[in-house]
Parts: structure tokens; C-alpha cells; sequence
């Protein structure tokens, strides 16, 4: 046989073993890590799309939490399991912005892990406890800039995706800040709500549960358009804050090496769930958008607010860890 004739046959042995890894994948349980404790936006989220490809596919897909380090201890465990798209893991914008936060990292969240599809779309609001004196965004600002640093928020940390978002809202606005940071995002929605901090930035499924209680008031929430579940909450630029729209997601990443064919499987598993009457109103009760990218979407808008959180980062007082 000649030589082209034997790369011909084996090329086309590859294509017929790639398409018969794609109809059996999954063959066994998947498990998707995330990198955060029980409870948060990333988790109650991943749990939901998690159950919903269980049913499609037929196969167990379960959540393990490994909380840590900024997510990377998760990260980390998913990148010492073989690339076989078995071991998953889970993620928010948090993701661009782990090489602001760390001097050195033990892997490249750009080359080592491979976006796979996002989903459920979060605004990001500017929350105040309820009786808060501030009963718009532009009486929140005018503070500020009345008296720098006079006007406080709490994060659950420094270089968490909060602090961010509250850094570019300062500089959106031409204030500063004072950050408060906590132990956790639940200490820091403690604070605000206790009135020990002026306000909080937070994704939305993890204040509702104190808006919807009256404890909390929403001032404005990221995004081109209001909620449908929050219609009296302006948006950023019906606030008055212009090019303000980010908005958290939670995606899906699989080890670098993974097979493309059982990448294309998940996406496709993926946009089915998130077409669903099911996955639509799940979205909408956590006051996000139900929605897809993806893998070049995602790995486009990935790239982008790496560039964008590096320019907060540039005008910050962050000391990288």
C-alpha cells in the first residue's frame, strides 16, 4: 500500500474512532469540579445544568466542590485528571481574572483548560441594606464624590470578582471607594445588610433571597435591559453609569487535550439544556438571563475582560498574590 494511501486509511480510522468516542461519550459518571463552597452562584448553578445533562444524556454528571485559593485549588484538581472529559470543571468571570491576581499560578488558565460552553447570565447589582439612606445609584456616587473614600463596600475579599466590579464602577464614575473586605461573600452581605458597609456588589442570585425578603434593595444591576423578575431596578446606564454592562456567567472548561468530539458533544448537550422550557425559567427565578456561548464565543470573551481586568487591575491597589 502506498504511503498516502495508509495516511488516508488512518486518517479516516481516527475520523470513524473520533465519531464513535462522541456516540458513547458519556460512558460512565462525569464529574464537573467547583472551585468554590456549596451554596454560591457557581454552585447552584452547575448543580442545575449538571442534573439537566443527566437527563439528556442518560449518565450520572455529579458536582464536587473544592473550595480554595481563589478557585485555582479546584482548577488545579481537574488539570491532574485525564483529559478524557470525564472530570470537568465549573467557573464564573472570575476565571479572567486570575492572572491579576496571582504573581505565579502552577498552570495557565489560558492554555491549560479549555472553554467549553457558558451559560446563565448574572447581572451584577449595587445593593444596599433596606432603611440605606441611598435610595438611588446617583445619590450613592454623589457621596462619593462629595467625600473620597467616605462611602464603603464590602467583598469577600481582595481580588475577588466583586472588588473588581466595585473598582471599575469607582473608576466608571471618576470616585474612590473604600473597600472593607471580609472572610467570605456571606460576611460581607452580613455587613451591608448589618450597615457596617454602605453597599455591596454581588450577582444577583446571591443577594434575591434578601430583596425578595425586604431586606435588601437593589440600586442598579448590569446588562443591556431589566430584569423581568427585578422591572422597578434600572440598569447601569439607565442610572446614569454608561458602558457599565457586565454581566457574570457560569461556564464549563475541560482539561487541555480533551477530544474536540467530546468537546462538540457537551456544547451540543449544552445548547439543548439551555433551549429548554425548564433551563429558561430556572434562569429567570434566580433574576439571570438564560443563554449560550459557544467554545470561540466564550474563548473570545474570555480573552476580552482579561484585557479589561487588566485595566482595573492597572488602577488598583491590589498587590498581586
Amino acid at each position: 500500500m502506498k504511503f498516502s494511501m495508509r495516511i488516508a486509511v488512518a486518517a479516516a480510522a481516527l475520523t470513524m474512532a473520533g465519531l464513535a468516542q462522541a456516540q458513547t461519550w458519556p460512558a460512565k459518571p462525569v464529574k464537573i469540579v467547583v472551585p468554590y463552597a456549596p451554596g454560591g452562584s457557581v454552585d447552584v448553578v452547575t448543580r442545575k445544568m449538571a442534573a439537566k445533562l443527566q437527563e439528556q444524556t442518560g449518565q450520572t454528571f455529579f458536582v464536587e466542590n473544592k473550595a480554595g485559593a481563589t478557585g485555582t485549588i479546584g482548577l488545579s484538581q481537574v488539570l491532574l485528571s485525564p483529559a478524557d472529559g470525564y472530570t470537568l470543571a465549573a467557573n464564573d468571570t472570575t476565571h479572567a481574572l486570575l492572572p491579576h491576581i496571582f504573581k505565579t499560578l502552577r498552570f495557565d488558565p489560558v492554555q491549560d483548560l479549555i472553554p467549553v460552553s457558558a451559560f446563565v447570565f448574572a447581572p451584577m447589582g449595587v445593593v444596599v441594606k433596606a432603611d440605606s439612606k441611598y435610595k438611588t445609584l446617583a445619590n450613592l456616587i454623589a457621596d462619593a464624590k462629595a467625600e473620597p473614600n467616605k462611602v464603603t463596600y464590602g467583598t469577600g475579599g481582595a481580588g475577588t470578582t466583586p472588588h473588581f466590579v466595585s473598582e471599575a464602577l469607582g473608576i466608571a464614575t471618576g470616585v474612590n471607594f473604600m473597600h472593607i473586605p471580609f472572610k467570605g461573600a456571606g460576611e460581607a452581605t452580613l455587613g451591608m445588610l448589618a450597615g457596617t458597609v454602605d453597599f455591596q456588589i454581588a450577582s444577583t442570585p446571591g443577594v434575591m433571597s434578601n430583596v425578595k425578603g425586604g431586606k435588601a434593595r437593589l440600586l442598579a444591576v448590569s446588562g443591556s435591559k431589566r430584569l423581568a423578575s427585578l422591572p422597578d431596578v434600572p440598569t447601569f446606564t439607565e442610572a446614569g453609569v454608561k458602558d457599565f454592562g457586565l454581566v457574570n456567567f457560569t461556564g464549563l472548561w475541560a482539561p487541555k487535550g480533551t477530544p474536540k468530539v467530546v468537546i462538540d458533544r457537551l456544547q451540543m448537550e449544552i445548547a439543548k439544556a439551555m433551549a429548554s422550557p425548564d433551563m429558561k425559567a430556572f434562569a429567570e427565578s434566580i433574576a439571570s438571563e438564560p443563554g449560550y456561548w459557544d467554545a470561540p464565543t466564550f474563548t473570545k470573551e474570555l480573552g476580552e475582560r482579561t484585557v479589561s481586568w487588566g485595566k482595573v487591575a492597572a488602577n488598583t491597589a491590589f498587590e498581586r498574590q
